[in-house]
């Protein structure tokens, strides 16, 4: 799948920020230790905006940048034929950012989304503003393997099942798949829902990651 069809699956920026916001409370409930965790969510980015995170621990990651001007979402697949990684290439594929608009252009270029030489690591990106009636890519058409389908499925279905079946084969557990859709659900934490989720872990050991994600507190 190619970041046009991906396009045609994400629901609106609310959507994608609240299922961003939980797939990383849960991540922290299942893995107290942050540098074992794939999603991750700062609502302290800056003062006006807020940052869903994505690090698979194997060279590949992603960031949505949500700002009063709109969200922006780059992903990086380092398997694809169109990373800058790859030989024939000596940059990010042309057309990748044409379009993105002035007021949400300045997240492309932070310091955490560049290397030490300013270059993007970045084979997915796409955008829309409060006005869009749709999310919008650059032309980047002909492209297929860019790493949009892996990189953003859980964000595009929404659905806690897909959370479940993830979370079940990468932290190798069972879980309650009412406890996902409480969370889902944005609802404050629980020490029962807690327990349910990963027994090692207190409520009260998840208070700097629930002010961090600016999930409900309970």
């Amino acid at each position: 799948m190619s970041v046009y069809e991906l396009l045609g699956k994400l629901p609106d920026i609310d959507q994608v920020r609240r299922t961003s916001r939980a797939l990383a409370m849960l991540d922290a409930v299942l893995s107290p230790e942050p540098e074992y965790r794939v999603y991750t969510f700062d609502s302290r980015w800056s003062p006006t905006d807020e940052a869903a995170l994505m690090r698979s621990g194997m060279g590949d990651d992603y960031s949505i940048v949500f700002s009063p001007a709109g969200a922006i979402g780059q992903g990086f697949d380092h398997e694809s034929p169109i990373s800058p990684w790859q030989p024939q290439l000596s940059g990010t594929w042309p057309g990748l950012f044409i379009g993105v608009p002035d007021e949400l252009a300045p997240a492309l270029d932070e310091s955490a989304f560049t290397d030490d030489q300013g270059n993007r690591n970045v084979t997915v990106c796409f955008w829309r503003t409060p006005v869009d009636e749709r999310w919008q890519c650059g032309p980047v058409e002909g492209v297929e393997k860019d790493g949009a389908d892996w990189l953003f499925n859980l964000i595009a279905d929404g659905r806690p099942e897909a959370y479940l079946t993830f979370a079940e084969h990468y932290y190798d557990i069972a879980l309650e798949l009412d406890a996902i859709r409480h969370v889902y659900a944005l609802m404050p934490l629980t020490e029962e829902l807690v327990t349910a989720l990963n027994p090692e872990v207190l409520l009260k050991d998840l208070k700097d990651d629930i002010a961090e994600i600016g999930y409900p507190r309970p």
